[in-house]
């Protein structure tokens, strides 16, 4: 029986996006859903390119 070696991640998706979720979570913590969606729009991504 062949053994697998488990390679050491070097990139922790789960615990990078967790990370910011919480931060999000933190700078959006108190506001009201109009603020909450001009913080989403000015903070938006672009995914154009």
């Amino acid at each position: 029986m062949e053994i697998k070696k488990k390679e050491e991640k070097t990139f922790d998706t789960v615990k990078f996006f967790r990370g910011v979720k919480e931060q999000i979570a933190a700078e959006t913590k108190g506001m009201s859903f109009a603020e909450f969606k001009e913080y989403l729009n000015k903070n938006r991504i672009s995914t154009a390119k």
